[in-house]
């Protein structure tokens, strides 16, 4: 029990992370200094959309399933409703680089907006 709730609860801090890479710039609107922890996390999930490579929370996770005796994603509300968010079936290299670029993309608009109000205030 213990196993799969770790496992539940790194799913849902996988999940948090992936908002906070895809919107966590737009805290910065409010205040800018969420780009310092924003900027590194948006540079990693884009690097892993780009390249391919698989987080380290997945084999982290695959590993405390494991030890909780079960093999796959059933079960759970979590496992049921999130993990397919996450892990979309039929993701390929190509939809990766296209939702890695929207990511960039969005996050640019938001950084771009963020250091013109910046801008202005310091010419105020």
């Amino acid at each position: 029990m213990g196993f799969r709730l770790a496992a539940d609860l790194l799913v849902l801090l996988h999940l948090a992370f992936i908002l906070f890479v895809c919107l966590g710039g737009l805290l910065a609107l409010r205040r800018p200094r969420w780009l310092w922890l924003h900027g590194p996390a948006l540079l990693w999930g884009v690097a892993v959309e780009f390249t391919g490579w698989v987080c380290p929370l997945t084999p982290w996770e695959w590993a405390l399933r494991e030890l909780a005796g079960e093999a796959g994603y059933r079960g759970s509300f979590i496992e049921h409703y999130l993990v397919p968010l996450i892990y979309p079936p039929g993701l390929t290299a190509n939809a990766q680089w296209v939702l890695g670029g929207l990511v960039l993309a969005v996050n640019a608009i938001v950084y771009i907006a963020v250091w013109r109000r910046r801008r202005k205030v310091g010419m105020s």
